[in-house]
């Protein structure tokens, strides 16, 4: 859902030098932002009518927005032409029925912000950011880091999401996220997704004026200790959006008790997905549902096995997942 920023996010004192909160929509995005899968065919190729479909499935199911391009996008696998092809095709398709998020992560603070740009050219409605790194190894600093998102962040007219994730080496502490958010008008949401999450999304809570809106991620095996701690949504993956909605919307409406059982009956399923398929699962769910063709992967990212596939559908079925009935 998109929701109205409270008081706070209209009392922000800033460095007004690097972005403006007069370009930067001022409605909070909150619910579930799943990421979007990138489609292919059977020889690797894009199916972008795949994609489509998986856009309208998301809206059907109750999604608050689509993010693309992010790691479980397979983003690492596609070239600059493809992303261009999905953040075209993903923009045209949902046509402003929700917010598309598009992340944009570069080593380069010169690439990051042309891609930023870009996707704010044609349409998107936020960005998703991982700090600067390449490899296990080469990282950046505190110093580094604030220049390089200043940088990005210059002239933008959309918000940013930091993506606080275990892939990137290049440490973002709590009090660094905080100074972002501080100086930088765009940077209104960060995506936790470390271990102990629900402890540095309390602890960022502390900063709600500067930074309202805190997701969690890792296929949502932490939603409520992270709804607890202040999160406003999960980034997931498409497996079980429609589920994590109702979860969502019960959390909003104050039913606690309902939301916690919903969850801890999806729990087993988004645990499977998340220790033992990683991205993949929710294409093998997808395909199972006939929303899209094939639910393939791309060389050298490894293909389910038949035996973690059928466990997986199998759970999926017992749980009567929307995914699967959406097609029918």
């Amino acid at each position: 859902m998109v929701a109205r920023g409270g008081s706070g996010c209209n009392q922000r004192a800033k460095n007004s030098a690097v972005g403006s909160l007069d370009v930067i929509r001022s409605e909070l995005l909150t619910g579930v932002l799943p990421v979007a899968p990138t489609i292919f065919t059977a020889d690797e190729e894009l199916d972008l009518p795949g994609l489509r479909r998986v856009c309208d499935y998301l809206i059907d199911a109750g999604a608050a927005g689509i993010c693309i391009l992010a790691n479980y996008s397979e983003q690492f696998s596609l070239t600059d032409e493809e992303r261009l092809a999905v953040l075209r095709t993903t923009v045209e398709q949902v046509a402003g029925r929700v917010p598309v998020c598009v992340t944009t992560s570069h080593f380069s603070a010169r690439v990051a912000a042309d891609r930023c740009r870009e996707a704010a050219e044609r349409g998107a409605d936020l960005v998703m950011m991982m700090p600067p790194f390449f490899g296990a190894s080469l990282r950046v600093g505190a110093s580094g880091v604030i220049d390089y998102f200043e940088r990005v962040a210059d002239g933008l007219q959309i918000p940013i999401m930091i993506q606080d994730a275990p892939m990137s080496p290049t440490a973002l502490p709590t009090e660094l996220i905080a100074e972002l958010a501080t100086k930088i008008d765009a940077i209104r949401y960060a995506k936790i997704e470390v271990p102990q999450a629900a402890a540095k999304i309390a602890a960022l809570s502390r900063y709600h004026d500067v930074l309202p809106g805190i997701f969690d991620g890792e296929e949502a095996v932490t939603l409520i200790p992270d709804l607890q701690a202040g999160a406003v949504g999960t980034m997931s993956s498409v497996l079980a959006v429609r589920e994590l909605t109702s979860i969502m919307a019960h959390w909003t409406a104050g039913d606690h008790d309902r939301a916690e059982g919903e969850w801890e009956a999806l729990l087993p399923l988004l645990h499977y997905e998340n220790r033992q398929c990683g991205l993949a699962a929710a294409k093998a769910v997808l395909a199972a549902g006939g929303v899209i063709a094939d639910g393939r992967t791309r060389t050298p990212y490894p293909q389910l096995t038949p035996a973690t596939r059928d466990t997986l559908i199998s759970m999926a079925r017992r749980r009567d997942l929307f995914a699967l009935g959406w097609a029918a």
